[in-house]
């Protein structure tokens, strides 16, 4: 059995801690029962944690399912080793659909609405914007509440059905590479380089709580980085600090980044 206290005690003060709890309950639940337990929805830092906690018990193991491939958001599956059928993920798909032809929405947009009706975030997976309308993952258990009152996002109205999973196709990521050369390896160096501002108006955007480093929220400007860290921005995507070269003749830090647009 592992020390529960301890693994608590890592993720104390972070953002991972009360993620850390709820999935320590549920892998407990796991050894009584048994059987399985799946988690809420999980973004890539609560994946990570889900990993890293699973390694510390013994007979369980974790699989993850967002609805499909390259799902960003995805439920974590607690499954003892005395457990012989599959997990149940417990997954329902959702079209909302608006008139493409008066309204262009995004993905804020949509979220918005959905937290506006008082729903967990934890209860939503990807959201998946197309050509007038939103494909919805989420639980089964908020399933029929969206469907009934999701009525409008903004001032577009919308309908919703339901739809199967298999309907979302496997997500194809773009990438582009970034090559430059840094004073030092803080991170609004870094972000600046990858997303092609300045270093002040990463400054700001890190102030209004914009950026995230490895999924969790930036603090201070000056924090590092290490070749492998994942830097995300709302609205703007991802940028992976995919090498670090060394050192220029003039003193400066050659890296290469690969941001997914």
């Amino acid at each position: 059995m592992a020390d529960r206290d301890k693994i608590i005690r890592f993720y104390k003060g972070t953002e991972g801690e009360e993620i850390a709890v709820r999935l320590i309950d549920n892998i407990e639940a796991v050894n009584k029962t048994r059987k399985f337990r799946t988690s809420d929805f999980l973004d890539p830092y609560g994946q990570e944690i889900a990993e890293t906690i699973t390694a510390n018990y013994g007979g369980i193991r974790v699989e993850f399912d967002g609805g499909y491939i390259g799902a960003e958001r995805q439920c974590a599956a607690f499954i003892h080793d005395d457990f012989m059928g599959n997990p149940l993920f417990s997954l329902k798909l959702i079209n909302a659909a608006w008139n493409d032809k008066y309204y262009h929405l995004l993905h804020r947009d949509v979220l918005g609405a959905l937290m506006g009706l008082g729903i967990d975030r934890r209860n939503i997976g990807d959201l998946v914007i197309n050509s007038g309308g939103v494909k919805i993952i989420c639980l089964d258990k908020i399933a029929e509440f969206i469907m009934t009152n999701l009525v409008s996002i903004g001032s577009a109205a919308v309908s919703c059905t339901y739809d199967d999973l298999s309907s979302i196709a496997a997500k194809e990521e773009r990438s582009k590479e970034i090559s430059a050369t840094v004073a030092s390896l803080r991170i609004d160096s870094i972000a600046a380089a990858g997303y092609g501002t300045s270093r002040s108006k990463m400054t700001s955007d890190i102030e209004a709580d914009k950026l995230k480093l490895n999924w969790q929220s930036v603090k201070n400007p000056s924090q590092t980085v290490k070749e492998g860290d994942v830097v995300s921005m709302r609205g703007r995507g991802r940028v992976e600090v995919f090498q670090i070269k060394g050192k220029t003749k003039k003193g400066r830090i050659g890296i290469l980044l690969r941001r997914y647009i």
